[in-house]
Formats: C-alpha cells, sequence, structure tokens
C-alpha cells in the first residue's frame, strides 16, 4: 500500500514526451510539486528548482529526456557544498566540478532538482539524522516508518515522485535497503565499475556509486550512464536458471511479512521453471569472527575523520561518531590482515557459487520499524543499533563480496514493502540486471 501509487517509471514517461502527451517542463513542474509536499520535502537538504527548469529544457533528445534526478547529499555538485548530511563541513568551499557520476547523469540529459537528506556521513542502514527534520518512508500512511539509509532521501525521493533517479552510495546496503522498505529497486553494482570520484567516503575499499528507481529498466538505464557502460543482455529464461538460498545467517530473524513475502518470491521462481537449493553457506557464518577486530568501514571512515573529530567531535551525531570512533581502535596489523582474510573469504565464496546463476535472500529481514522507536535519544540507541544491525546484515554480505546485487519488490498488494535480493560476486552485473527483468515481471503479476 504505497502512499504514492500508481507512479510511472522513466521509460514510460519518456515515451510520452516522444509521443507529445506531456513534456519535460511539464514533468520538472511534477515533480517540484511532489517536493514541495510536506511528507516528501524533509528528502531534500537542498533544492534547486530553477536550475531543474533549465536542465529539462535541455534534456530534448538525450537518454534522461530532461527527468528529474535527485542527488545523495555526499556527491560534489559544481557550486555547492558537500555537507554529507553533516554540519561539521559547514564552512567548507563549494565544489568546483561536478563528481564523476553526477557528471555523466548531467550529460545524459539529468535534471538535477535537488540534494537528499542521509545518514550523516552515510554510517547507518537506519535513515535517521539529528540534525535535520526526520524523514519518514512513505510505504505506510498510519504510522511514520523509518525510510531506510543511508540513502534515505533518496528512496523517499524515488517514491513519492520527486524524483525518476536517486543517485546515491551503497556500503553495506545504503541503496538496497531504503529500496526495499519503499517497495523500490535499488541495483549495488560491482563497484569498480563506477567511478567514486567527487563522492565523501566512507569506505574506500567498499563504497559503491548506484541508484534507486521504480523499475528494472530504470535501474538499467542509470547504471549504464553512471557506469558508462552497455549492459549486455541475456535472453536466456528463468527456467532451468539455478538459484542457491543461503540459510545461514541470511534467513535468520525473519517477521511474518518478509518470510511470507520471501516464499511467496520463491513459488513464483519455482513456477515459472527455475531450480531452487537451500544451502549452509557456512562462509556467511564466518564473517562475524573474521571482523572481530573490526571492520574495513569503521578503520577507513576514521582514517578520513579523524582530524575532523578532533575539531568538532561535538558536532557530530553520537550514534555516528561511536561507530567512526570504533575504527581508532583498530591496530594497523589487524586492519591488515582483515583485508587480508576478506581475499581469502572471497576467493571461498566464489568457488561456493559456482555453478548458480545468483543467490536469493530477503534484502532485509524485518518490514520498516516505526520511526519512534529510533528517534533521538540515549535510551533508544540500543533499539537503534539492533535495527540497524538487522537493516546491513544481509546486504552488507555482498559488499564484503566484491559482488553486484539487486533488491525487487516482493510483497503482495496491500502488505508492506519488502525486496528479493538476487546477488552473486563480481562482474555478473549484467546477468544479474537481465534475470532481474524477467523476475520482476514474475513479481509484480496479482
Amino acid at each position: 500500500m504505497p502512499f504514492f501509487p500508481g507512479l510511472p517509471d522513466l521509460h514510460a514517461v519518456r515515451s510520452r514526451i516522444a509521443d507529445g502527451r506531456t513534456t519535460a517542463p511539464d514533468e520538472i513542474e511534477r515533480a517540484i510539486h511532489a517536493a514541495r509536499h510536506p511528507a516528501i520535502a524533509p528528502a531534500f537538504m537542498q533544492t534547486a528548482f530553477e536550475r531543474a527548469r533549465d536542465e529539462s529544457r535541455q534534456g530534448a533528445g538525450l537518454p534522461l529526456a530532461g527527468l528529474a534526478v535527485s542527488v545523495k547529499d555526499l556527491f560534489d555538485v559544481e557550486g555547492e557544498v558537500t555537507r554529507a548530511g553533516s554540519v561539521v563541513l559547514d564552512g567548507q568551499p563549494p565544489a568546483r566540478a561536478d563528481a564523476v557520476a553526477v557528471a555523466r547523469l548531467r550529460a545524459a540529459g539529468a535534471a538535477l532538482i535537488g540534494r537528499t537528506h542521509m545518514t550523516e556521513f552515510a554510517f547507518s542502514g537506519v535513515g535517521v539524522n539529528p540534525h535535520h527534520a526526520p524523514l519518514a518512508g512513505l510505504a505506510d500512511p498510519l504510522v511514520a516508518r523509518i525510510p531506510g539509509g543511508s540513502s534515505s532521501g533518496a528512496g523517499v525521493s524515488v517514491a513519492g515522485g520527486a524524483a525518476f533517479i536517486g543517485l546515491g552510495s551503497d556500503t553495506g546496503g545504503s541503496i538496497r535497503i531504503p529500496a526495499a522498505l519503499h517497495g523500490l529497486v535499488g541495483f549495488k553494482s560491482t563497484a569498480r565499475l563506477v567511478p567514486t570520484a567527487g563522492a565523501l567516503p566512507l569506505s574506500t575499499t567498499l563504497d559503491t556509486v548506484c541508484a534507486i528507481t521504480r523499475s528494472v529498466r530504470d535501474a538499467v538505464l542509470a547504471h549504464e550512464i553512471i557506469a558508462a557502460r552497455p549492459v549486455t543482455r541475456s535472453a536466456r529464461p528463468l527456467a532451468g536458471r539455478r538459484f542457491a538460498v543461503a540459510r545461514t545467517v541470511m534467513l535468520e530473524g525473519m517477521d511474518a511479512h518478509v518470510a511470507r513475502a520471501f516464499e511467496r518470491a520463491l513459488g513464483r521462481l519455482r513456477d515459472a521453471g527455475a531450480h531452487i537449493e537451500e544451502m549452509a553457506f557456512d562462509e556467511i557464518g564466518e564473517l562475524a569472527t573474521l571482523q572481530a577486530a573490526g571492520t574495513i568501514a569503521a578503520a577507513e571512515s576514521h582514517a578520513w575523520h579523524r582530524r575532523w573529530l578532533v575539531r568538532a567531535a561535538e558536532a557530530y551525531d553520537p550514534r555516528v561518531r561511536s561507530r567512526i570512533e570504533r575504527g581508532g581502535t583498530m591496530l594497523a596489523a589487524d586492519y591488515i590482515d582483515l583485508q587480508a582474510g576478506r581475499s581469502r573469504w572471497i576467493a571461498a565464496m566464489q568457488a561456493r557459487l559456482a555453478g548458480f546463476d545468483a543467490v536469493l535472500s530477503p534484502t532485509v529481514p524485518i518490514v520498516a520499524p516505526p520511526l519512534a522507536s529510533v528517534a533521538p535519544g540515549a535510551e533508544r540507541d540500543d533499539e537503534f543499533f539492533r535495527i540497524n544491525g538487522l537493516m546491513l546484515r544481509n546486504p552488507s554480505v555482498v559488499n564484503m563480496l566484491d559482488g553486484c546485487a539487486i533488491s525487487l519488490p516482493c510483497h503482495a498488494p496491500g502488505d508492506l514493502p519488502c525486496g528479493l535480493m538476487l546477488w552473486h560476486a563480481a562482474l555478473h552485473d549484467d546477468e544479474i540486471l537481465s534475470m532481474a527483468l524477467q523476475a520482476e515481471r514474475l513479481l509484480q503479476s496479482a
């Protein structure tokens, strides 16, 4: 029961523009109207409506046709300050150039409507930020629920009609989580395929530049633009495809909504002739031990933030600061051992995945919890970190794998949104997208 149902995807609107049923300037006005809606306005840290109007007129004949795109607040946009959802960076000079991904979207005819809300410095899967107006997800008109993060505003902007593409980043699930909680599509490519230049880093090892869209075909288009590479579509049908279901860790703690939706999705794929095999995947259970001394994201974020923590520690969200500061307790030897251990783990996982077309998992094991349960306040910290762990648990496996994954809406009509994640190792992007194009139709059928 999406709060803003029935929104067309970019391909559909581009076709309407081509046959004269609408115009890009008209569509920009619709996006601006949506962006001003009280439920959607907090999704933007900064808007640029006049710029979007100008760019919409310049997009004719280009792939994005002058339609609205939102940009997560951690990307450089020429002439704007990149704050990454913080107040720490308020006094920094404006960016001198666009981030690579932003420049590529502009060149493809995007109308950049504004900078979107995010967890401060992208370090949480919940999507709350105490420095800015509260932002709730749009999936439930009765209960204010978390938007998912860290690309929270990207998800709300696309779900609410203010953008067709929400440019964001994914270090441990930050694109796929808000996509799952809003019934959207979130594609995390193999990290190396899209340059991170001009994006403020969380983890230089794990960061991936990617996007949230309303359909898989839009996800393909967005990836082709920001990666500057064509996707080779496979016509091989789902019938005969071999999928694994990872039992270890990734099926634990599912709520009734997600369990029902996941079984529904598996049933649809089986009915289409896919072969589905449940496997233990003991390697996934080994990640906790591998990261016992600390995480890559914590270590690499601390390396970037340590000078700012000296100057302005009290200006940080305490929940974000505590995670960054843990990276400061890691020894250099621990970090080196972790990177070496990750390489060995990737090799073991690649061997385990041999012969499978993809792995199927719930994107996150629960639907969006109430926003009140994680509101700022020390008395709710335990619940915040519990929910944050659940949000990140499944998608972060793919980041550690250096893999690629897509989250597809898999809930039945009338249920709260949740996602089915198809994933594999590095550079299986085109096959994942090809399978998702077919699976999307199965999951959306009544």
